[in-house]
């Protein structure tokens, strides 16, 4: 039981460590992203709509959610039965171990639709940290095959 119990904690911490992971933030930048030139043009909002920024999918919910979910297996049955309900559990807890990862690291974002004085658009998506209006002035920042739009 105390396998168990901790299995389900080391579920818990990894799926908090996930939503850790770096976000598509109009404010936050990776480490790799500090000190680096950034171009950076004035445009007009055209128009601004919600959208679901998608959760992190790595290896660390996989792999927690197949621990939890081969230990919870192995307590099926005896013999045989244990040995493919480990098997099992395993395969359902790694698939649901990445569901969970995937929703707890989901985000609210936005899509900004912005004009540039010379008539271009572009639309940028990004983490819902700031807020935008239409008619609005903002700068459009863009290096290292990143943009963000910024007050």
């Amino acid at each position: 039981m105390f396998k168990i119990k901790g299995t389900v904690a080391l579920l818990f911490a990894a799926a908090a460590l996930a939503g850790c992971a770096s976000s598509m933030s109009g404010a936050g930048y990776t480490r790799g992203q500090a000190r680096q030139v950034e171009d950076v043009r004035m445009a007009t909002v055209e128009s601004v709509r919600e959208v679901q920024i998608e959760g992190t999918k790595t290896a660390i919910g996989t792999a927690a959610g197949t621990v939890v979910g081969g230990i919870a297996g192995s307590n099926v049955g005896a013999g045989k039965g244990s040995s493919v309900g480990t098997v099992l559990g395993a395969v359902a807890g790694g698939v649901v171990g990445s569901a969970i990862e995937e929703g707890a690291t989901r985000q609210a974002g936005i899509e900004i639709t912005v004009r540039f004085d010379d008539g271009r658009l572009i639309a940028v998506a990004q983490a819902a940290d700031e807020k935008f209006q239409p008619g609005e002035r903002v700068r459009v920042l863009t290096g290292g095959g990143v943009t963000r739009i910024s007050h």
